[in-house]
C-alpha cells in the first residue's frame, strides 16, 4: 500500500501552474539509461554480498541538493550547503548507508530567480536534465531514500532522469523532501505513479529554514519506517 503526506522548496513562487505528468505513468526504468551505471559511493563498509546485512536492509541514500540563493522566512539568504543536502548528512549521521548525490550536467544556477524560471520551464516541457555522474547500479538494494527539495510544488525534474533511468522495481522508496511553504507536495504520489511496482511509504518533508536543527525529527522518521538501525549499527 502507498501511504504518502501532503506537503511541500524555493517559496511561493515555485508555487505556480503545473506541469504535464503524462510520462509519470511510465515504469520506473523506461528507455535508455541516461548515462553508465556504476556502483554507489559507499559511505561505510560494503556488505560481502548483495542485500541485506545480518537481517538489516542495504539501504542507497539518493539525493539532490541545490546551494545558492534561496527562500529564509519571506526573505533571502545564501546558502553554503544545499538544505536538502543538510538533511541527507543528518540521515548519514544515524544509520549506515550507500550514497548517490544527483548533479546535473548543466548546473543549476545559484541565482534564486534564474532557477525559478528554470525549473518552471522544465516542468512545463517535462523534460529529464542530464545527471553528470554515472547512474549507480542499484542490484541487491532493499530500500532507497530519495531526497530533493520541493519545488512548484514538486520534485525536480531531475529526480525523474534518476528514477526512470535505474531499475527500482520491488525496492521501497522512502522519500524525504525540504521546502518552504507547503510540505510534500506531490512528490510521494509522482514517485508512486512512475514506480507502480515499488512501495513508496510515508515521506518526511523538512521546512528549509529548519534543516540543520531537524535531526530529532529525522531520527523519529527513520525510527518510524524502521530504519532505524539500517544497514548496520546505527550511530549512537
Amino acid at each position: 500500500m502507498t501511504t504518502y503526506d501532503r506537503r511541500s522548496v524555493l517559496r511561493t513562487a515555485f508555487i505556480l501552474g503545473g506541469a504535464s505528468v503524462a510520462s509519470l505513468a511510465s515504469a520506473c526504468a523506461t528507455g535508455t539509461p541516461t548515462s553508465a551505471r556504476t556502483p554507489a559511493v559507499p559511505t561505510s563498509s560494503p556488505a560481502s554480498t548483495p542485500g541485506s546485512v545480518e537481517g538489516r536492509p542495504r539501504v542507497l541514500l539518493v539525493y539532490f541538493s541545490r546551494p545558492g540563493e534561496n527562500y529564509y522566512y519571506g526573505d533571502r539568504t545564501i546558502l553554503d550547503v544545499g538544505n536538502t543536502q543538510v538533511v541527507a548528512e543528518t540521515i548519514k549521521s544515524l544509520i549506515d548507508v550507500d550514497e548517490f548525490v544527483i548533479e546535473a550536467t548543466e548546473p543549476y544556477s545559484r541565482n534564486y530567480d534564474a532557477t525559478v524560471e528554470r525549473n518552471r520551464r522544465e516542468q512545463q516541457d517535462d523534460a529529464r536534465p542530464v545527471i553528470a555522474n554515472p547512474l549507480p547500479d542499484v542490484t541487491g538494494y532493499d530500500t532507497v531514500l530519495l531526497g530533493s527539495p520541493v519545488w512548484n510544488t514538486r520534485a525536480p525534474t531531475i529526480m525523474w532522469t534518476f528514477v526512470e533511468g535505474v531499475e527500482l522495481a520491488g525496492m521501497t522508496i522512502h522519500p524525504f523532501v525540504t521546502h518552504a511553504v507547503s510540505g510534500m507536495g506531490t512528490v510521494a504520489e509522482d514517485y508512486a505513479r512512475i514506480c507502480p511496482d515499488s512501495t513508496v511509504s510515508r515521506g518526511l518533508a523538512v521546512q528549509g529554514e529548519e534543516a540543520a536543527e531537524a535531526t530529532s525529527l529525522v531520527a523519529a522518521w527513520l525510527q518510524e519506517i524502521e530504519l532505524d538501525g539500517a544497514g548496520g549499527a546505527a550511530h549512537r
